[in-house]
């Protein structure tokens, strides 16, 4: 058998890179919880790693994709932490129970989503399922941005209605919470985000369900969106 010199066989596990999946931290939820949530995770390709507050520094130091977070608790500082963390600045950041109103609580963080309680194995993987392109950053097939935020709606008679949004992309956003919105009505949309200001927006009503919930799409001809779509982009691409 002819060799060359000098040269010696790599071995087959040289080229073998162990795939890293994602990471999602779940902190200081109960055992049950946790392990439901844990186990759903799995079946998306996504781990979990439980966090205490003894070790909630890992927020800070360590990079995750994602964080369950109770928000029947005062989380506001923990979210804080995760956020000033330079790695897990865009984490996905989603709450256990509580109301809207525990999420709105901490909208300037930009909750994404929460599972609501008592947890439910279908609605739960529902939820994973709408937000996992988020979680493992695939961004080119995902243009929506899960969300949960502060809306005010500025009607045609300048009454205001709160809602919270639900989804938001760069051409419009659902929200719930209100009936009063009917397909073709012109209204003006106010909210911040993160790092964007409020900003201001105008709006066509596209659709509306019995749940109170109705999608909004944003006056391709209002300049004020651009503000939101440059967010967007630096959202997903930061």
């Amino acid at each position: 058998m002819k060799t060359t010199i000098g040269t010696s066989p790599t071995p087959a596990s040289a080229h073998v890179v162990r795939k890293v999946n994602a990471q999602v931290a779940l902190y200081n939820l109960p055992t049950s919880t946790a392990n439901m949530l844990s186990e759903c995770f799995r079946q998306f390709g996504i781990d979990t790693v439980p966090i205490s507050d003894a070790d909630q520094d890992r927020l800070h130091t360590q990079k995750f994709d994602a964080c369950v977070l109770p928000m029947g608790e005062s989380v506001g500082h923990i979210i804080e932490r995760a956020r000033s963390s330079a790695s897990n600045s865009r984490l996905v950041i989603y709450g256990v129970g509580g109301s809207a109103q525990d999420a709105l609580k901490y909208s300037k963080h930009c909750i994404n989503a929460f599972f609501h309680e008592p947890l439910e194995k279908s609605a739960t993987l529902k939820l994973m399922r709408s937000t996992r392109p988020l979680v493992l950053h695939e961004f080119r097939r995902y243009a929506r941005i899960p969300v949960v935020a502060e809306v005010a709606v500025r009607v045609a008679d300048n009454s205001r209605l709160a809602v919270t949004s639900q989804e938001i992309s760069a051409g419009g956003m659902s929200v719930i919470g209100t009936s009063s919105l009917d397909p073709g009505q012109l209204v003006e949309v106010s909210f911040s985000l993160l790092t964007l200001p409020r900003i201001h927006v105008r709006a066509h009503v596209a659709w509306k369900k019995p749940n109170k919930t109705a999608g909004l799409r944003f006056d391709a001809t209002d300049e004020r969106r651009q503000r939101l779509k440059n967010w967007i982009q630096g959202y997903l691409e930061g």
